[in-house]
């Protein structure tokens, strides 16, 4: 019943809250004018060109407002081309103000823009646009918060240093506030209710824990992220792993011109803390920062796994399973880096960056085992105890070169490096037999220990040449390659002897070498209000394994695996423009998801007692085709995307049990189910309802059908054939922000996602709800805030899979809400700011280099 509430609670405010903002706009005129006020459409036309300011590189989509000084209401909205090129039509007579914003750009205003009869055309020539805050050039005034969503031809941006729920928490907590983006309790990541996702940091892979994507998520505090980028149907200019799409964190920089810097640290129930600290000097040619942060994070979470048999097993019918955990997370990550401009066609840039981290994690495990009529068999205790160490390092050196405008020739080259060492303990003890205590038998103890190592490269090149009137030309070159080596030693105590003894039939010895080697073309044009972007991407993969598995003696028989294969990526997009700030875009590409290595290897984890999983090197790469028809409307109150899809993935990778072993034990394994199809209809929308309070709102309905399966043997499991399955799914978040007055905001956001099949079960409903505060402190160099996550403690992951031999009910969860408080500083000043120039009349007026 109190589900229930809370479950009805959310669905109508997110429907009161949507209607609501449909009734302001629908208050809001045609021509563009806010809060219920006429503009008559004239003739006035405003034009220019928006580049980077460092790199001279066009900014696409950047969004512009135009705003009547006198009445301060909204006369035009609109965005840049492909190309960066501005053309505003239809402007009235009158004085005028003008607003740029980019997502990782400081926001540009320019005032008194006259518009007459005798003065129709306004050519703002070419403006200048820094990649930061803080720099006050010629008639720039910076304002305080960057365009939460911005749309590019291939992707959405969104800016992530508003997020007042996830301060003091980490990636993960953040990617949960962006739409489309959902995390369960086990830090996996889901795009638009799908997985196979694939996740970088600053455009690359990281290493961070050999790759793993919640260790990674868990490691990055939130306030180390500048914006996150949901791309979901990459062009071919992308990598084209991840079957759902891509999401691409960018971290902090600190470009700010002059000497800055900054500090913060968080502080939170549990024990859970954080601290960041940032520098960075930057003059005409060189940029110098560095960043360091330090995570303290401890989670206390819970669950169950309870089995039923259906057809028992030695007269086992019943196992439940009960785990207590806590985790304790110890982090600290560097940045470094420089930026030198050599003339003005050349700039060089070098960074460096380290990840030292440890793990500790104590399950306690409760089994209770029940013959028919849950009559007890036997109890036992088991401690699961893991602790974990390991660093990464990466370094990267990139270049580009101007030939021309907007014609530039970047390089890459990148290597990181890590190792990730784990030792686990597993000690169980006999409780009770048939009822009765028993503590007479030894206990059982068994060890495992894996040591790894992971190498990566990554060569790119990348070539832009604009065509004139032809369009636009992108071609390049990427090589990826990942090395890793794993050694796993596994040993049983052995009473007699008082000693361990290696459990050589559990020990492994792993190593995989995957390489990617890519080409790719992108052609792109804009004639009139249409524009067009063709693709190609050819593909040379391959991924050698290595996996020895040792009999009883200690003899080791390597078992190499391989899976290769060439494919063309083609990708096209086709976006019309339309009056009124809207426009269309449809689009296709192809995509892969690519089996990770460690999925390839024959290896059997036993860390859980009732469920093991055991690797598949067998497995095929996934083929994805992904379909997308998406419409964004601007008006000066509301932003609005909503995109229909359809994505069909073979050879689907999915994780299948098999019949349950003598012991009652389920072995998990994943493999190739065929075709599956997901659609859906997606709906994001950014509303500014009163001057206090916006809300930003994501709701996604889709179908899943998962196709048929036989009965087979995979590595010696079996398993029986699958029926296909379908059925349909959504979810949904809403965030609410509250301005009380210049120097308090409050932040408030809640998320649903509804049950949804899987190949052998039905995934559970999960919901959540989130709230912070911030407190600007006078001179804004300083700030306090204060969030509570979870705050009704209901976020919990679940499912029941089914199928004629079992049936599988699992929970898990965090234990209770989880609260911070944190203060930040900002220090610095801007030495090497231009002085600012007497107006020049409206007239004649051309804009400075560097100016706007």
């Amino acid at each position: 019943m109190k589900n229930s509430i809370y479950k009805f609670i959310f669905i109508t405010l997110t429907f009161c809250t949507l209607v609501t903002g449909s009734t302001v706009h629908a208050q809001t005129p045609g021509t563009g004018a806010a809060s219920g006020a006429s503009v008559t459409p004239g003739t006035g036309k405003i034009t220019g060109k928006a580049l980077d300011a460092q790199t001279n590189e066009t900014i696409p989509f950047a969004s512009i407002l135009i705003i009547d000084r006198k009445t301060k209401t909204t006369v035009k909205t609109g965005q840049t081309d492909v190309n960066g090129n501005l053309v505003i039509g239809g402007i009235p007579d009158g004085v005028f103000s003008i607003k740029i914003s980019y997502v990782g750009y400081q926001s540009l205003s320019r005032d008194s823009i006259s518009i007459s009869k005798t003065h129709q055309l306004i050519n703002l020539g070419t403006i200048k646009m820094k990649a930061s805050k803080g720099n006050a050039l010629n008639e720039v005034n910076v304002t305080a918060k960057k365009a939460p969503i911005q749309l590019g031809i291939d992707k959405k941006t969104f800016a992530v240093d508003q997020s007042l729920v996830s301060q003091g928490g980490d990636a993960s907590d953040l990617l949960s506030n962006v739409p489309s983006v959902s995390i369960d309790q086990d830090g996996n990541v889901s795009l638009r209710g799908s997985t196979g996702v694939k996740v970088l940091i600053d455009g690359k892979p990281s290493l961070i824990a050999g790759g793993d994507i919640a260790s990674i998520l868990a490691s990055i505090p939130a306030s180390s992220i500048e914006s996150v980028e949901v791309i979901t149907n990459p062009s071919s200019k992308y990598d084209s792993e991840g079957d759902s799409g891509i999401i691409n964190i960018i971290l902090k920089k600190n470009s700010i011109r002059g000497f800055n810097g900054n500090v913060s640290g968080s502080a939170g129930n549990r024990d859970n803390y954080n601290a960041t600290a940032a520098l960075s000097y930057q003059n005409n040619n060189v940029n110098v920062y560095g960043n360091y942060s330090y995570r303290y994070g401890r989670r206390v979470g819970g669950g169950f796994n309870n089995i039923t048999y259906l057809n028992p097993i030695n007269d086992l019918a019943y196992a439940d399973q009960l785990t207590n955990s806590i985790s304790i997370d110890k982090t600290h990550n560097f940045k470094f880096g420089i930026d030198y401009t050599l003339d003005k066609k050349d700039v060089i840039s070098l960074s460096a960056g380290f990840n030292i981290r440890d793990n500790e994690r104590n399950d306690q495990l409760n089994i209770n085992e029940y013959a028919p009529g849950r009559v007890p068999l036997e109890f036992d205790d088991r401690t699961n105890d893991n602790n974990g160490s390991g660093n990464s390092h990466d370094f990267n050196l990139d270049y580009s070169h101007k030939f021309k405008k907007d014609q530039e020739l970047t390089f890459n080259f990148g290597y990181s490096g890590g190792t990730n060492n784990n030792f686990q303990q597993y000690n169980t003890n006999i409780a009770s037999l048939n009822g009765v205590p028993y503590n007479d038998a030894d206990p059982l103890m068994q060890t495992n220990a894996n040591d790894g190592t992971n190498t990566n490269y990554n060569i790119q090149a990348d070539y832009n040449m604009p065509l004139g009137k032809l369009g636009k030309l992108e071609t390049g070159y990427r090589s990826q390659i990942r090395l890793s080596n794993s050694n796993i030693v596994a040993e049983t105590f052995d009473n007699p002897s008082g000693a361990y003894v290696q459990d050589y039939q559990l020990s492994n010895r792993f190593k995989s070498n995957d390489q990617v080697h890519a080409l790719y073309v992108n052609y792109s044009n804009q004639i009139k209000n249409f524009g067009y972007q063709i693709g190609f991407r050819g593909e040379d993969a391959k991924l050698n394994t290595t996996s020895t598995a040792f009999d009883q003696n200690g003899v080791g028989t390597p078992e190499p695996g391989r899976v290769a294969y060439n494919r063309l990526y083609p990708s096209i997009f086709l976006t019309q423009k339309f009056t009124g700030d809207q426009s269309l875009q449809l689009s296709y590409t192809r995509r892969v998801n690519r089996p990770r290595p460690w999925d390839t290897n024959p290896y059997t984890d036993i860390s859980d007692p009732l469920t093991w999983r055991r690797g598949n090197p067998n497995l095929l790469p996934e083929d994805v085709h992904s379909y997308e028809l998406s419409y964004s409307r601007f008006w000066p109150k509301v932003t609005l995307i909503a995109s229909a899809y359809i994505r069909q993935t073979n050879d689907l990778i999915q994780r299948i049990r098999s019949t349950p072993d003598s012991a009652g034990i389920i072995i998990i394994v994943p493999e190739n189910l065929g075709k599956s199809t997901n659609s859906g209809f997606e709906l994001i929308a950014k509303v500014d309802l009163l001057k206090a309070w916006n809300f930003t709102a994501n709701v996604n309905g889709y179908h899943s059908s998962i196709g048929a399966i036989d009965a087979g043997t995979v590595e010696g499991v079996n398993f029986e054939a699958l029926e296909a399955v379908s059925g349909y799914s959504w979810n949904a978040n809403l965030t609410n922000n509250f301005t009380l007055s210049r120097s308090v905001t409050l932040q408030l956001r809640g998320d649903y996602q509804s049950s949804q099949v899987q190949s052998q079960g039905t995934q559970k409903a999960r919901y959540g709800v989130d709230g912070g505060a911030k407190y600007d402190f006078p001179g804004k160099k300083a700030s306090l805030s204060f969030n509570v996550r979870d705050i009704f403690n209901t976020r919990k992951f679940g499912a029941t899979i089914q199928d004629s031999n079992s049936i599988t009910d699992f929970q898990r969860y965090q234990k209770g809400p989880m609260g911070t408080i944190t203060f930040a500083y900002r220090f610095g000043n801007t030495s090497f700011t231009k002085k600012p120039k007497k107006q020049e009349k409206q007239d004649d007026q051309k804009p400075d280099e560097g100016s706007f």
